[in-house]
């Protein structure tokens, strides 16, 4: 124990070396996860096809993963910081790499559901050691702002380069190599981080709670599954139940964690305004993005006849405007304030959403390019600061217990976006009326999913096949407008709130700021 004090107490006088090559190992880590988890928009056209699933099965395809990563990441994180950051990131990623083969091979919709949630447990033990072990490495707190926007600046890039590889293996190959692309990446990750990643834990850890584990993931997972089936389908007494269900396990997990002498998730760091703004403006941000996201990829495919390489190319815009503003945010925030930058960012994201509210099917790449590109200069700004933020509110024995949190906010607004903007996406859809000539089976499955729709109005003859597909598509572009205005509403909303929540925070200096 004495010698691990020490340790620390070195490694604070002077800068770890070797810690920039330690910090591109743990971009990798993100980047894979980042990829995985937009690489499936594109992908679901041709999935779709493939394994015939129905349109609830489709949502529950796209967002299972981040149900499962959320309602897992703080469990992860306060594992990583009893047996050890990096020994739970390696073990991760070789368990992230066998789990994407069986997500190649799925085939039926129930499997890939299964397997998606299987590799949303592995994901979950990689995202809260990568910016743990970053708190770690890095002690100068300007050092650690760069550090936080490279980190953030490559999950915006994974998150747009996905569609791009995912386009590229989707015309070459079938749909189940955007999962395999991630065994040589994980390969290198796992090399190289057992060299260069220095292990780091909670010298004074206590136990690992299983009761404070089980009631987070049946707290999380069951309220947002009664959210998305409340907005998919309406309230029934189950998923009433369930919501409650999950409510109360939420509620008895928060009053144990404050009996507890060692608790999984010290929720007293709530009673911090900037970590509870910061925290609060990730989910928001991210629970009007996803969804939008999920579903534009989809629309410049099956909407504007795009192919799956040109639709992923279309969303570069939103990678480099997050990618230049992550590298800058740090600085920004320190010659303006952090407040001006997050809520700005906000600002900016709910402006281009309402911009959305526009959409035609005839719409021209110029103004979807530039739409895309105001977004992730937003994103970019607002991620990387809130993250720098909710770091630097800790000590760093509890980095990867407040890394879990910022990255549950992001998970969680993940699937809550998906789950619910693509509810009301699927729910316009579902209303369209049918061109009359269109067998019943056949309006069925077209009815189901805009893929399913494509599918089937292309065996039908010219003219009622036509129709079918410009009433599908004219469905589809409703429930994208409705859904972008109401992500406009969240995101302005929450840009109001940042700037009231974050009044006074600011980053950490390099002289004379805490450790």
């Amino acid at each position: 124990m004495t010698s691990t004090y020490r340790a620390a107490a070195e490694s604070e006088q002077s800068p770890r070396p070797g810690r920039w090559l330690a910090l591109s190992v743990l971009v990798l880590a993100v980047l894979l996860v980042a990829v995985d988890a937009t690489v499936l928009g594109l992908a679901t056209p041709f999935l779709s096809e493939d394994l015939k699933p129905s349109g609830t099965q489709l949502l529950w395809i796209g967002d299972i993963y981040s149900f499962v990563i959320a309602g897992l990441l703080v469990s992860m994180g306060s594992l990583g910081d009893r047996i050890g950051r990096k020994k739970l990131l390696l073990t991760g990623a070789v368990a992230f790499g066998g789990l994407s083969v069986l997500n190649a091979y799925a085939t039926s919709a129930e499997m890939m559901i299964v397997a998606r949630a299987l590799l949303g447990v592995a994901g979950a033990t990689l995202m809260p050691a990568t910016l743990a072990l970053i708190r770690n490495l890095f002690h100068d707190p300007r050092e650690r702002s760069l550090a936080i926007g490279i980190w953030g600046a490559t999950a915006s890039a994974g998150a747009a380069v996905g569609p791009v590889v995912g386009g590229f293996l989707l015309e070459h190959f079938w749909w189940g190599s955007v999962f395999l692309i991630n065994l040589p990446v994980m390969a290198v990750l796992v090399i190289v981080g057992f060299k260069t990643l220095p292990e780091s834990k909670d010298p004074a850890p206590g136990p690992w709670d299983i009761v404070s584990v089980l009631l987070s993931l049946i707290g999380i997972v069951g309220v947002v599954y009664a959210i998305k089936e409340a907005a998919a389908h309406g309230v029934r007494w189950d998923v009433a139940v369930t919501g409650l269900l999950g409510a109360g396990a939420l509620y008895w997990f928060v009053r144990r964690q404050l009996t507890l002498p060692s608790p999984l998730l010290d929720v007293r760091l709530f009673h911090h305004r900037g970590f509870s703004g910061a925290v609060l403006a990730d989910l928001l941000t991210i629970l009007g993005l996803s969804g939008l996201v999920f579903f534009l990829s989809q629309y410049l495919q099956l909407v504007q006849g795009r192919g799956p390489l040109e639709a992923g190319l279309a969303e570069l815009p939103a990678a480099v405007g997050a990618v230049v503003t992550g590298l800058l945010a740090g600085r920004a925030a320190r010659r303006f304030s952090v407040r001006a930058v997050v809520a700005g960012g906000l600002g900016a994201i709910g402006v281009s959403l309402a911009v959305l509210t526009g959409i035609s099917q005839q719409t021209g790449y110029p103004l979807l390019g530039a739409v895309l590109l105001v977004v992730g200069v937003g994103a970019g700004f607002s991620f990387t600061v809130t993250a720098d933020v909710i770091l630097s509110s800790v000590p760093k024995e509890q980095a990867g217990a407040a890394s879990a949190v910022s990255e549950t906010a992001y998970e969680l607004g993940a699937a809550l976006g998906i789950a619910l903007l693509g509810s009301i996406v699927t729910g316009v859809y579902r209303d369209f009326a049918t061109p009359p000539g269109v067998p019943a089976d056949v309006a069925s499955a077209a009815h189901e999913s805009l893929g399913g729709a494509v599918d089937v109005a292309a065996g039908l003859p010219g003219r009622t096949g036509a129709e079918l597909l410009a009433a599908a598509q004219g469905a589809f572009v409703d429930g994208l407008r409705l859904a972008s205005g109401i992500g406009a509403v969240v995101l302005l909303a929450t840009a109001v709130a940042a700037w009231f929540l974050l009044r006074g925070q600011r980053l950490e200096e390099s002289e004379g700021g805490p450790h």
